[in-house]
């Protein structure tokens, strides 16, 4: 099945300590859309699976903080290097099912 578009999956090396990372470009896009199309993106993640948002977005930084706070996804690390935010993001596991 193809990836949406703006979604590409990257090996990243065995020392990253993670076998592969999904990454979804926003860039040019405002709020709400970087923190919608990763929700989206997110969802059809595995478990534990990272997801890595680049955004042009200023508002991004408290989305996404406020955004992995309220779902339970974990925002591993951010960081902004010449006006492109970069957001890594780990898909949070599944609840348990209650019988």
């Amino acid at each position: 099945m193809p990836l949406a578009a703006g979604l590409l999956k990257t090996p990243v090396t065995p020392q990253d300590g993670m076998m592969s990372e999904t990454l979804l470009d926003v860039k040019g896009m405002n709020c709400p859309l970087p923190v919608l199309r990763a929700n989206r993106s997110l969802r059809s993640m595995a478990p534990g699976e990272r997801l890595r948002v680049l955004s042009t977005d200023r508002a991004s930084v408290a989305d996404f903080q406020a955004y992995c706070r309220e779902t339970g996804h974990s925002l591993l690390a951010w960081s902004e290097e010449g006006g492109v935010f970069s957001f890594v993001i780990r898909r949070r596991a599944e609840p348990e099912s209650k019988e």
